[in-house]
């Protein structure tokens, strides 16, 4: 049994759980709710690149590690997430695939946690800018062969996968993916307007941390990123980590995509530890701030990745007034579990899934509590009254 004030609206409740549900919610007296803290849907992020020091685009990989990544995202509130194997050698691809499969197969905790991976190309624009940190050796166009092969070492656990439609044959290859349940996100493209109207015809549904893997410049319009902000089908995920996006274009998002913005950490292996110099396999040396900015050693002005986890984006959004706290929140936890079909996207709800958290609010930052995943406690933290 728990007791918290409901995230949304703001009333005393008490949840209990029982064989992995949410069995019952009571109501109580608001009278007595002063020292409760808030009781909100576990987050859910489709983007985790690494965290802690731990990066999932790196072999030699372990079960083992990605054991540690989930327990340790267990303190930041995250119930949920897509491991996201980035472009990388044919081979590459598919032994990492391959490792985070059996990792869920040999554990049940884990594989409760992770509701599939995120391929992040290699079949994304081979131009400077839209290509990101992308190494351009291995950007190829798509290949359903080649995902069929990778599909297979993932023993079918690949459910997003972002790509540019530039390439010839996206048409068909993105009607094969949503066929065979693979959410399409565009990402890391130089498309034109034409090619995104085609790529959500043919099924796309989703685009990959919007305004970000683009060019420095772009025509005033028509260009990518006004086309996919127009296509009312197009869910939107995006970085709000108050460095990656300015306050005014995630404004637009929300604004414009309401109920279909989502919000992505897109977290490097650097998440989670201290400010300072760090060398990377990606990006070469990096400066990680005290603030949470990641830069290249050599020029400020250059981001080297996320290492913010969602709550802070949720802070940001909140802090910044671009939308409330419960809107943010969902944005971070109901909305992507929407957008991905899992049986959490009721949030707190009888019969649901117990996939919660428990968190304060002291007025600069959110601390989590309390991490509940399918009515088990999985993280306390020595802040929780007793």
């Amino acid at each position: 049994m728990f007791k918290g004030i409901h995230y949304k609206t703001g009333k005393p409740i008490q949840v209990w759980v029982q064989d992995g549900g949410i069995a019952r919610i009571d109501n109580l007296d608001e009278n007595d709710c002063s020292s409760l803290p808030i009781i909100a849907p576990g987050l859910v992020d489709l983007q985790i690149n690494g965290y802690y020091g731990i990066d999932l685009n790196t072999l030699p990989l372990t079960g083992q590690d990605i054991e540690d990544i989930a327990e340790k995202l267990w303190s930041q509130g995250i119930t949920t997430f897509y491991p996201t194997v980035i472009t990388n050698s044919n081979e590459a691809l598919e032994k990492i695939v391959s490792i985070i499969a059996s990792a869920c197969e040999e554990n049940d905790r884990l594989n409760s946690c992770i509701k599939g991976i995120h391929l992040e190309g290699p079949f994304i624009s081979n131009e400077n800018g839209p290509r990101g940190a992308h190494q351009l050796e291995y950007v190829q166009p798509s290949d359903w062969t080649l995902l069929e092969r990778w599909q297979d070492a993932a023993k079918g656990r690949i459910k997003i996968i972002t790509l540019s439609p530039e390439w010839p044959a996206s048409f068909e290859f993105i009607q094969k993916c949503k066929s065979s349940g693979i959410v399409v996100s565009i990402g890391h493209t130089a498309a034109s307007s034409e090619q995104i109207k085609e790529a959500v015809e043919a099924g796309a549904t989703l685009s990959t941390h919007l305004g970000n893997g683009a060019h420095l410049s772009l025509p005033r319009h028509p260009n990518y990123i006004w086309e996919q902000l127009a296509q009312d089908s197009l869910w939107t995920s995006c970085i709000a980590d108050g460095f990656h996006l300015p306050d005014s274009f995630l404004k637009v998002i929300f604004k414009v995509k309401e109920h279909h913005a989502v919000l992505v950490s897109d977290a490097v292996s650097l998440s989670g530890k201290e400010p300072g110099r760090y060398r990377t396999h990606i990006g070469g040396d990096v400066i990680l701030t005290a603030e949470g900015k990641l830069h290249l050693a050599d020029n400020p002005n250059l981001l080297a990745g996320s290492v913010q986890m969602l709550i802070s984006g949720v802070k940001n959004l909140v802090q910044k007034g671009i939308c409330s706290f419960s809107d943010a929140w969902e944005a971070a936890s109901i909305r992507p579990s929407k957008l991905m079909n899992l049986p959490t996207n009721g949030g707190l709800c009888v019969n649901g899934v117990a996939d919660f958290i428990l968190l304060k609010d002291d007025g600069m930052n959110y601390k989590i509590l309390q991490t509940v995943k399918h009515g088990k406690i999985v993280y306390t933290s020595k802040d929780l009254n007793p």
